[in-house]
């Protein structure tokens, strides 16, 4: 009876599996097959799923990246986004170790607080912001994003490395400040290194917000188009005449960046993701 259970337990696991592959797999992969058929193709037979040898292009990548200035958009966010991420990471490292090792009032209240400034909806700020950089001289600014988004990212990223940091053994850092280290010597030689995979899974998720904010984006970078962003720009692929192969390649090719990061910091991201979950 048990192993009967187990068959049919089994059964219905890979079935649950395969559902779910087909469920997030299958429109991504209908898009990347679409943005390599002709146009002409796609509307005669648009169910077709694998293109004729013959029919074969990437015609449509040069157009989105080059006609529509997709390339220019991915090269103003990767910026962005690189720097939005390095600078909330070394804020939010700073932030997360006085609120894991060091005694201040409202210590136990202040991992509350950091949640509840990210979960602030973003237009509730845009007009406050938007004021403050007009006056300031930054609207209009790659600069003024990249302020903008470091301010929305840091109490997400300070709220995650809170975490992390908290699963590094106290003991190590004692022996290192007995050994002659200080408090910056001990973050940059000791809980740096050990925390490397967490701090490696938030950079990669502030860069994913950094990436894909489009609120921001379109309030402060809309009057000037060599400022764009993809957010802009794949958005503005929907508003013209754009057929849909452009626009397939256009949407395949802003998550090759994302993808290849999730590649590249794959074994980081696995462990980063897992040791948070040890203490807190």
């Amino acid at each position: 009876m048990r192993s009967a259970e187990d068959r049919v337990l089994g059964v219905l696991r890979w079935a649950v599996i395969a559902v779910a592959v087909v469920m997030t797999a299958g429109p991504l992969l209908y898009g990347m097959l679409l943005s390599v058929r002709p146009y002409q193709s796609v509307v005669s037979e648009p169910l077709d799923l694998l293109p004729a040898p013959s029919e074969f292009t990437v015609d449509s990548y040069p157009t989105a990246m080059g006609e529509f200035g997709l390339g220019g958009n991915m090269w103003n966010s990767l910026q962005v986004a690189l720097v939005t991420a390095g600078l909330a990471i070394v804020l939010s490292i700073l932030g997360a170790y006085a609120a894991v090792r060091l005694r201040f009032f409202g210590r136990d209240t202040v991992n509350v607080v950091f949640l509840g400034v990210y979960l602030l909806p973003g237009i509730v700020l845009a007009v406050p912001l938007f004021v403050l950089l007009s006056r300031i001289g930054l609207t209009g600014s790659l600069v003024g994003l990249v302020f903008v988004y470091t301010a929305q990212t840091v109490p997400v990223a300070l709220y995650m490395l809170r975490t992390y940091l908290a699963a590094v053994p106290s003991s190590v850092e004692e022996a290192a400040m007995i050994d002659g280290c200080g408090r910056i010597g001990v973050i940059r030689r000791v809980v740096l290194p050990m925390a490397l995979p967490g701090v490696a899974a938030t950079a990669l998720y502030v860069f994913m917000i950094a990436w894909n904010e489009y609120l921001f984006a379109l309030l402060f970078l809309v009057a000037d188009r060599d400022r764009w962003t993809v957010s802009l720009g794949i958005a503005q692929l929907t508003e013209f005449s754009v057929s849909t192969t452009v626009l397939m390649a256009g949407s395949i090719a802003i998550t090759v960046p994302v993808v290849a990061g999730f590649f590249l910091a794959q074994r980081l991201l696995v462990t980063g993701l897992t040791s948070g979950a040890e203490k807190g």
